[in-house]
């Protein structure tokens, strides 16, 4: 039984992201687990106090929230009627992350699903500050961030993204597979370079393991050259190939913490058009010690 995360704020862009997360797990039994949080727009000191019509508004808020919560379960039971899906609904009054990564660690959540909104402001430029902090906050679990008006579609065209410097291990790739296999999809590896050149060995030692990691799943390594930023170049080849979904590992020096730090004028024009899956680092010690392992059977290039 898959146990999935999906915060809500009860607008249509959370409701878009909750239509995804039920289609793409239609045939898949899920334990699904609707986050909503509530916190005071005015100091807690006031707030507490704080009463309208003789009603503490904490008490507004969490009985407002979980009226939106119990209505939300309703809508889809209506529109899926899926006897594959459980639902479970979480009132808490606290800040958006912290609930989430609590609830990842208490219910050992296997993936979080999430709206993301890319319409103005800073972060929102790049697909939504809520959705930015949580994949900067939640360290232990996949992320997928599904952006406001996009239509399921079953993905299988999957882009993994990255720049081989890194070895992943089975566990970091378990959910790229896993997505692929689901959808009979093919993953195209994506290595953006800023000028193409020759990989160094230790990028070739990691690009041969993960094609062997992948070995069940049918697979191709594309090299392309950066335009004007990371985000951009990931943007344009998800499009041309017609890509579903794009996967990125996300850790120190990563493509996903370039592209959540690329200065503004380099992302204006990137809003994310297609799912993203945002995998988790899962500890280098574990993986440098199946590198050494495996090292003397690397194949050859």
């Amino acid at each position: 039984m898959q146990k999935i995360l999906i915060p809500t704020d009860f607008s249509e862009n959370a409701w878009n992201a909750i239509v995804y997360a039920m289609q793409l797990f239609r045939n898949r039994p899920c334990t699904f687990y609707f986050l909503n949080t509530y916190t005071p727009v005015i100091p807690s000191s006031r707030f507490m106090a704080k009463m309208v019509d003789g009603v503490r508004i904490e008490d507004a808020l969490r009985d407002s929230s979980e009226r939106g919560l119990k209505k939300t379960v309703e809508r889809i039971q209506k529109k899926f009627n899926n006897p594959n899906h459980q639902f479970e609904t979480i009132s808490s009054f606290n800040l958006l992350t912290e609930e989430i990564k609590e609830i990842v660690d208490a219910f050992s959540i296997n993936l979080v699903i999430t709206g993301t909104k890319g319409a103005s402001g800073v972060d929102e430029v790049f697909m939504g500050s809520n959705t930015v902090r949580i994949i900067k906050s939640v360290k232990k679990c996949p992320i997928l961030a599904i952006p406001r008006n996009f239509g399921f579609v079953a993905p299988t065209e999957i882009a993994f993204a990255t720049d081989f410097n890194r070895f992943y291990t089975t566990s970091e790739l378990a959910p790229l597979v896993d997505m692929a296999k689901m959808f009979q999809a093919t993953i195209r590896i994506v290595h953006v370079q800023y000028g193409i050149k020759a990989l160094s060995e230790l990028q070739q030692f990691n690009l041969n393991m993960l094609r062997r990691y992948l070995k069940d799943v049918e697979h191709y390594v594309h090299t392309v050259s950066e335009l004007n930023s990371v985000s951009q170049t990931l943007e344009i080849f998800s499009k041309e190939l017609d890509i579903h979904l794009l996967a990125m590992l996300n850790y120190q020096h990563s493509y996903m913490e370039k592209m959540t730090r690329e200065p503004i004028v380099k992302r204006t024009a990137f809003h994310t058009q297609i799912p993203l899956l945002v995998i988790p680092e899962l500890g280098m010690e574990g993986s440098s010690q199946r590198t050494r392992a495996k090292e003397h059977s690397v194949p050859s290039s």
